[in-house]
């Protein structure tokens, strides 16, 4: 308000002086004016009295000069050639030193001097008034001005200072933990309320995070607590003799164990991709190189499964990590050997397109319904369809990650029965 009222009062003030200075001006050049045009007339009321008969001042009458110029507020005298004073208005007029003196011409000859001396009356003291009666307008203009000003900064401060001390009020409730802090719909002006909005943006950003980690401590609890209470009966029964540590004994032990490591693997996996911006090794190579190694390295697996793996694999340079980029195609093709019944089929197509590079896994198994596809990359999600299949619940979130670390997207399309279509498309380099 106060910057608001500031810039108010200096243009104010600019304008006011400006408006003073040009108006004492134009003021001062129209007295001048009148004052020039007053003594033109009496010199031609004092020429048109002279005795043209018989060249002198005798019998001349000068009054409609002195009553002019007495009507104006000035006085006047005349005086001949030989300085000899003719009339005045005033006595002295004529003897002084202050008083301008226009010359008196009749048939352009000089026939005397008209002395004229301006008193505080008429011209002057009209220009006087006229200047104080202007100063005083402008200062009351200035003054009113100066109020309504007041008045918008006022209006205007508040319209901005009430939302952006919600805001504050917000961030501040926020920062002391209260996850359900909003500002909600607010008064303000745009860009104010594109601030709120993305303000509460955050906040929701933030409760979801917030509310996701805890969920994915829940998770990883319920995923150890089974192998870990296996683990804590079968030693103990071994301990207290319960159980003879038979070979089966041990080899089952000796499964949960492995299977504490694969989902302490699978974590670490989904941990670094998470942070996988941060770790990337990033080279030129051919993504259907690494497809073609990836599916190899499957393919005992397909030929166990009963399923064919079609391959179309087209040169596609990308920059990228090549392990992590393997990761995603095995993570992609076990999904899809998982979820497949035998005699199916699973296509694996590597493409450049345009400006990028799409890599396909399409499977004809078991289909995901339309009300799980939000679900599948959420960390520990599995559907339905996963019960009595190995596995975490991770392998997606993990390719997500890791496919986002590549500056890619991924999307997928299924329906139940008709098979399942992961796209991941990649930038392509092209040199």
């Amino acid at each position: 308000m106060l910057a608001f009222v500031l810039v108010a009062a200096v243009s104010l003030g600019l304008v006011a002086s400006l408006a003073v200075i040009f108006a004492d001006h134009d003021l001062s050049t129209l007295a001048d004016q009148r004052r020039n045009d007053l003594a033109r007339s009496l010199v031609a009321d004092a020429a048109s009295a002279y005795n043209t008969g018989r060249p002198s001042w005798t019998d001349a009458d000068l009054r409609p000069a002195v009553v002019l110029a007495r009507q104006t507020g000035a006085q006047i005298a005349v005086i001949d050639l030989s300085r000899k004073l003719v009339t005045e208005s005033q006595p002295g007029i004529g003897r002084a030193d202050d008083a301008a003196r226009f010359p008196i011409r009749v048939d352009n000859a000089t026939v005397g001097t008209l002395l004229i001396r301006f008193s505080d009356r008429g011209i002057d003291a009209s220009a006087r008034h006229l200047q104080k009666s202007l100063l005083l307008a402008v200062l009351a203009a200035a003054g009113l001005a100066g109020l309504l000003a007041l008045l918008v900064a006022a209006v205007a401060s508040r319209r901005l200072t009430r939302p952006i001390s919600q805001l504050i009020g917000m961030v501040r409730a926020v920062g002391r933990g209260d996850r359900g802090a909003r500002v909600g719909a607010i008064d303000a002006p745009g860009e104010i309320r594109e601030l709120a909005g993305s303000l509460d943006a955050m906040a929701d950003d933030l409760a979801r995070q917030e509310q996701l980690r805890r969920d994915l401590v829940a998770d990883v609890a319920h995923e150890l607590r089974t192998p870990v209470a296996v683990l804590q009966a079968g030693c103990e029964a071994l301990l207290d003799q319960i159980t003879a540590p038979t070979p089966e004994e041990l080899n089952s032990l000796h499964g949960e164990v492995l299977r504490l490591g694969r989902l302490v693997a699978d974590l670490q996996t989904l941990a670094a991709a998470d942070a996988a911006a941060l770790n990337l090794t990033l080279t030129t190579t051919d993504l259907s190189e690494i497809a073609a190694a990836a599916a190899d390295s499957l393919a005992s697996r397909f030929d166990a499964a009963r399923i064919d793996l079609h391959r179309r694999l087209h040169p596609a340079i990308v920059v990228g990590d090549s392990d992590r980029l393997r990761q995603v195609v095995l993570n992609l093709l076990t999904n899809a050997v998982k979820f497949t019944p035998e005699e199916g089929t699973v296509d694996l197509i590597v493409e450049p397109v345009d400006d990028h590079v799409l890599l396909t896994v399409a499977d004809s198994g078991v289909g995901i319904h339309a009300d799980d596809l939000p679900n599948i990359f959420d960390r520990f999600w599995r559907g339905p369809n996963a019960a009595g299949r190995p596995g975490t619940g991770i392998g997606l979130p993990i390719v997500a990650g890791l496919v986002r670390a590549h500056r890619g997207t991924i999307s997928v399309v299924s329906e139940p029965g008709a098979g399942t279509t992961v796209t991941v498309k990649l930038p392509n380099w092209t040199g």
